[in-house]
């Protein structure tokens, strides 16, 4: 199923590493930054989220909430956020529920079972304002953080 821009995000719920409760209406009011990785703790999903973590303060001048999502165990991803010294939601998607409702398991990486890197920017009513199908980690925040400043107005 493809999702096409400016209609509903796929609605989801689940308990992130930390113990939190998310859900995508939870975060009306909010720019939402779901962004999907691999492999928790690889190089490349390690760097991806250290520059998300960096930006964070750019994120919450935007209105935004940044928020990871894999494949992986919460123990895996617990283990991330500490490695990388996170303080952003890590969604553990073992069950691949949040995953397939986005489109992205298995494409562009080839690897069964996992997700690919792609990047979904959902508005504050909940729908798709834009997505990255391919993601470079080593810059997402800036490309993001670009597209949210095209998108309200608002200039750093």
């Amino acid at each position: 199923m493809a999702l096409t821009l400016g209609q509903p995000a796929p609605a989801f719920s689940a308990v992130s590493d930390n113990g939190e409760h998310i859900t995508l209406e939870g975060l009306h009011g909010f720019w939402t930054v779901l962004y999907f990785y691999p492999k928790a703790s690889t190089l490349g999903c390690s760097i991806e989220a250290q520059r998300f973590e960096a930006s964070l303060p750019e994120f919450s001048r935007l209105n935004a909430r940044v928020i990871g999502v894999s494949t992986d165990t919460e123990a895996a991803q617990a283990k991330m956020r500490e490695k990388c010294s996170l303080s952003f939601p890590l969604l553990p998607d073992s069950k691949k529920e949040i995953s397939r409702a986005y489109g992205v398991m298995g494409g562009f990486t080839g690897l069964l079972g996992v997700a690919d890197r792609q990047t979904f920017l959902i508005d504050p009513q909940g729908n798709l304002a834009f997505h990255w199908k391919k993601v470079n980690p080593m810059n997402p925040a800036k490309d993001v953080l670009d597209k949210l400043e095209e998108l309200t107005g608002v200039q750093s």
